[in-house]
């Protein structure tokens, strides 16, 4: 069995390495200069593998026709926005991955955004380096009105972490979830409702065909002008030129993001706008969460190939 890694991260982790070059494999194919790989390199990493570790890679129904040698795919991450569902079924590719193995590190990224946010602790960072002594120590976090859209295993871990600080935490889910919100003292209200009421609102839903574009101009004008957004879940959430358009007219008081729609991103002045807080992909990239995304696409993909369970 012939197996192609396609994460830079991953394939430059002695860990892992040393973790998955147990199994025997005839033979594993690392990626450790060039990330993601476009379609045709894709095509050509992929080609004669039976399995494959996928990171941030679009797995396409092109990449998919022109590997029919591949019969499992392990997700190293949690978003499967970036692979063809479909086409993985229509040429019966197993696609394998595991949920919320990251939550605690994009949880205390979000955490910290929500902080910095509130407390103005990036812009007057970036003055002071300046040689600008500017005292505005914005507002404490505790007491405020935070709003998660999303629920699941990072909006959950969220609200563990915000325990401490006694805030109001609106929720809003597809998924009904009542109990676990009268538990938690959370209150559930509409998307709607979270913009125009909150202090904060963060984003943690998954790309879908629903979700995109979820956040545009017309959301941003509800929210209030103290107000900021928070984005570690997909760039194409939030309509980038919109949100840029709300910072640059004081449409709300600022945002922090971690993802793009296209990676890197490219607008230098949207990067550079002083009420935005601007991180390379790293929400889910602490070093414990990429250790732990590893392992679990590693024992997801030799359960598939050395566990009879599991065979087609």
């Amino acid at each position: 069995m012939k197996i192609g890694i396609t994460s830079t991260t991953f394939s430059n982790d002695p860990f892992l390495v040393s973790r998955i070059e147990k199994y025997p494999f005839e033979e594993i194919h690392f990626n450790r200069d060039r990330y993601p790989l476009d379609t045709e390199e894709l095509k050509e990493f992929l080609q004669n593998r039976d399995g494959a570790i996928i990171g941030r890679d679009r797995l396409t129904r092109e990449v998919l026709e022109a590997c029919p040698q591949l019969k499992a795919v392990s997700k190293f991450g949690v978003g499967l926005d970036n692979i063809d569902m479909s086409a993985c079924k229509k040429n019966r590719v197993m696609v394998l991955h595991s949920q919320g193995v990251n939550r605690r590190s994009v949880a205390e990224q979000t955490l910290g955004f929500m902080i910095f946010l509130m407390r103005n602790l990036y812009q007057t960072s970036v003055n002071l380096k300046s040689m600008l002594w500017q005292k505005k120590g914005g507002h404490q976090l505790s007491g405020k009105k935070v709003g998660i859209i999303g629920v699941g295993h990072i909006g959950k871990d969220i609200v563990e972490l915000l325990q401490p600080f006694d805030c109001v935490i609106y929720v809003n889910d597809i998924i009904n979830q009542d109990q676990y919100y009268n538990r938690m003292g959370l209150l559930k209200a509409s998307k709607n409702r979270i913009f125009k009421e909150c202090d904060l609102v963060t984003i943690h839903t998954p790309l879908t065909p629903k979700t995109r574009y979820m956040v545009r101009l017309n959301t941003l004008e509800m929210m209030k002008k103290s107000a900021f957004l928070i984005n570690t879940a997909r760039g194409a959430i939030v309509e980038e030129q919109d949100l840029k358009h709300a910072l640059k007219n004081n449409i709300i008081a600022g945002a922090a993001i971690d993802v793009y729609e296209t990676e890197p991103p490219r607008d230098e002045e949207f990067l550079r706008l002083p009420n935005l807080i601007c991180t390379p992909h790293i929400g889910g990239n602490a070093k414990e969460a990429v250790r732990s995304m590893g392992i679990h696409a590693i024992e997801n993909l030799t359960g598939f190939f050395f566990n009879e369970k599991h065979a087609r």
